[in-house]
């Protein structure tokens, strides 16, 4: 096979290797437009995993590779006039020429061709005639993508920040992160160690703040100076120097993120930065295009004779590791982008939600880790809750809102059970709330409950409408009062155009065969083709509902809920006014945002007004509608600003769920980045929810300020016990079991410690 690889980088010169490897007959010449001692960057960061990896596929490079990088474990913040240390990282730093140069050194010993300064502007160039196959590894700018950009489809996205990336003979022991204040904004550093006395040393900061501080007015020379003077008491006396010989304008770079939705095509295949980048604060662009080269040089070897078909199973392989390891380093990117978000946070704090950005590096992670600094962000985050400075999981502390304590952050998430006749919640809520209140939660939640007969979803949907309904919901609050240390919110809300559909395990969402009931919404826009159109309301509708709340909250408060909590999510009443997709009014209720948060706002003054001023009350949020031209999460944060100016406590983040044509992007804890949002930025008190299920997840989120409490639904359906047991596999024995379950609880421990005792044997 003759393979022309356009780009002389890690990825081309790598996959060049493993294919010669494979077998010496095929004539492969890779291209490179630099001088081979010529290159942009200074150093690469690979992890001690990725080093297992290149092992594997070739030992001759990986034994040269260990022989030049610069080995550590620690991660140094630097905030605030402190430095926070978490250890235990296992990572190594090479200089990206020496990198090169041991591939290029490797490769040519396996007779690959190389030819340098030599430009391929596109696979018409007359040296790729005859190619059997064309790596398109011509990095993040790629001429062969844009060439091809109708049939790769390349989601290129250009970041909001500038970034500088320098070198300097400051010699660092730690992967070291520093943020510093200015004048125009803030700025931070990205720098570690790649050889004996040479260090990368990338300075990134906003866009608005680049330009208020004149660096687009700068030169090279300039912009050193700057940073030099900026980070001077970091340096220790040290210069900042460049080898960017090769840009034009600048030295300062927007970051691209860049994600292709076909990786080949014909004969041409994209490997690392064509196809996707990832950014440099979770260090994994070359170590992506290094395992692209191996991924695609076993199908390759797999599948001789049958190009089109290896390269299938390439893009098949890769891009779902691709995708994980970019929407890391997205999460990681972002915090960056909005480190001003962060600047509130005590250092202890900064550092841990810093090291845990990426949400790919959770709680117990960092324990295996550095178990020091675990116990020392435990210690300090047990005395933030009040309690007595020694480590304790984050999860089992206090929380305090109004006159409320609930005793941990974990909070059985409002799920509807459609098991109610005429509204009435009788014996199976008993038992469901009820049990799930002894299994250790600190707040559980009642499903929806409606205002009214026509609030409802389903007819089997809770309500608080009237006075039975009022008496069935306090036997449930007396029962979680009288029998467990947990306390019980109620969420009030209205179906709006959602209503009147099937149960949830019929077809959902879908209109009743008979008995449908009319529906109303802020605009006559029907959920879905099947569904209803909604009455757009009048006034007068707008001012029966928000009675109806009024006395369903009075209903509430006399039962003795602790907590109240209004739905404005997921397309009911209160949230098709919100959504711009499903309010197409022209009056004042409609049109702006501040217009579309009239009526919730109206609504949400009347229960305050109503509710217990001793007691929080809390709004639900859908924080993206997921869907073009519907909200965003900056609509969210200013939604989130007015509730609180109106009174509301804490803001439930959730989203998606307003229209049909959603499309969210699921994965562990994604949403909880907008509660993060919302919580840093507004200054108000949040609860996370979405694919939350591990105590790790909870313990992490808490931890870092992300959210105050979290909102798990479906493992709650699984294990009604699910605190209680989550406290047992974190070894944490001091939750409170019920005196009838304590048997349950010290054999669970027993054997948990067995099965850890048989997994270390193993």
């Amino acid at each position: 096979m003759r393979i022309a690889c356009i780009g002389g980088g890690p990825a081309g010169l790598y996959l060049a290797i493993l294919m010669k490897k494979a077998d010496p007959s095929h004539d492969i010449t890779v291209y490179e437009r630099n001088r081979p001692d010529d290159t942009f960057g200074w150093g690469v960061v690979f992890s001690d995993a990725t080093l297992g990896n290149f092992q594997l596929a070739d030992p001759e490079s990986y034994e040269e590779i260990t022989r030049s990088f610069h080995h550590w474990d620690d991660c140094d913040v630097f905030f605030k006039g402190r430095k926070i240390t978490s250890g235990g990282h296992g990572y190594c730093g090479i200089g990206r020429q020496r990198l090169l140069n041991i591939l290029q050194a490797r490769a040519a010993a396996l007779g690959v061709k190389q030819v340098f300064e030599a430009e391929i502007a596109d696979d018409a160039d007359p040296r790729l005639a005859d190619a059997d196959l064309i790596v398109a590894a011509d990095g993040v700018n790629s001429l062969v993508r844009k060439k091809y950009a109708g049939h790769f489809q390349p989601d290129i996205d250009v970041r909001k920040c500038r970034y500088i990336w320098l070198g300097t003979h400051l010699k660092l022991n730690a992967f070291t992160f520093i943020t510093e204040p200015s004048e125009w904004g803030w700025f931070q550093v990205h720098a570690y160690q790649f050889d004996r006395d040479t260090s990368t040393f990338i300075v990134e900061c906003r866009e608005e703040t680049w330009l208020a501080a004149g660096l687009d007015k700068l030169d090279q020379a300039g912009s050193i100076a700057f940073c030099e003077k900026l980070f001077e008491k970091h340096l220790q006396g040290n210069k900042l120097m460049s080898n960017a010989r090769h840009l034009r304008g600048s030295a300062w770079l927007n970051f691209n993120r860049v994600l292709c939705r076909k990786w080949y095509h014909k004969n041409i295949v994209l490997i690392g930065d064509a196809a996707h980048t990832a950014h440099f604060s979770i260090g994994s662009g070359t170590k992506l295009a290094m395992e692209d080269a191996i991924a695609l040089g076993k199908t390759l070897t797999a599948n001789p004779g049958n190009v089109e078909h290896a390269l299938a199973l390439y893009q098949e392989e890769r891009e779902i590791e691709a995708l994980k390891l970019q929407s890391s380093a997205r999460n990681r990117m972002e915090w960056f982008e909005n480190v001003a978000r962060y600047a509130h946070l005590e250092p202890e704090q900064f550092a841990y939600t810093l090291l845990t950005g990426s949400q790919r590096i959770g709680h117990e992670n960092l324990r295996l880790r550095d178990q020091a600094y675990v116990d020392s962000v435990e210690t300090w985050f047990a005395q933030q809750s009040g309690l007595p400075a020694r480590p304790l999981p984050p999860m089992f502390t206090p929380f305090r809102l109004r006159g409320l304590t609930l005793k941990n952050r974990v909070v059985v998430s409002p799920m509807a059970m459609y098991s109610c006749r005429d509204g009435l919640p009788a014996d199976f809520l008993l038992v469901h709330l009820g049990s799930r209140a002894l299994g250790g939660a600190g707040l559980v939640m009642t499903e929806m409950t409606c205002v009214s007969p026509e609030a409802r979803i389903t007819p089997g949907c809770a309500g608080l409408w009237n006075e039975e309904q009022a008496q069935g919901w306090q036997r449930i609050v007396d029962f979680v009062h009288g029998n467990s240390d947990a306390k019980i919110g109620l969420q009030l809300g209205h179906a709006g155009p959602k209503g009147s559909t099937q149960v949830g395990w019929e077809s959902i969402d879908e209109p009743l065969t008979t008995g449908n009931w009319p529906l109303l919404a802020a605009s006559a826009i029907a959920y879905g083709p099947q569904n209803q159109v909604p009455k757009a309301m009048t006034r007068a509708d707008m001012d029966s509902v928000r009675e109806q709340f009024v006395a369903a909250a009075r209903r509430g408060a006399a039962a003795g809920f602790d907590l109240l909590e209004l739905h404005c999510a997921h397309g009911y009443l209160l949230s098709s006014f919100l959504c711009p997709l499903t309010n197409r009014r022209t009056d004042e209720y409609g049109g702006t945002l501040e217009n579309r948060l009239r009526y919730p706002l109206e609504v949400f003054s009347a229960v305050r007004a109503a509710w217990p001023a001793d007691k929080p009350l809390t709004v639900r949020i859908s924080a993206h509608d997921w869907a073009p031209g519907g909200n965003t999460p900056e609509d969210a944060v200013a939604m989130a600003r007015a509730f609180k100016a109106a009174g509301a406590d804490m803001i439930d983040v959730s989203s998606g769920q307003t229209t049909r044509e959603a499309q969210p992007v699921y994965g562990r804890m994604y949403q909880t980045p907008f509660s993060d949002r919302i919580r840093n930025e507004v200054g108000i008190a949040t609860i996370a929810v979405g694919n939350i299920f591990e105590a790790d997840h909870v313990n992490s989120i808490v931890a870092a300020g992300r959210a105050d409490l979290c909102a798990i639904a479906r493992p709650h359906l699984a294990d009604p016990a699910w605190t209680l047991h989550a406290a047992a596999q974190i070894n944490y024995n001091e939750a409170a079991w019920p005196k009838q379950y304590l048997t349950g609880k010290s054999q669970l421990e027993r054997n948990l410690a067995r099965a850890a005792q048989l997994a270390i044997r193993a």
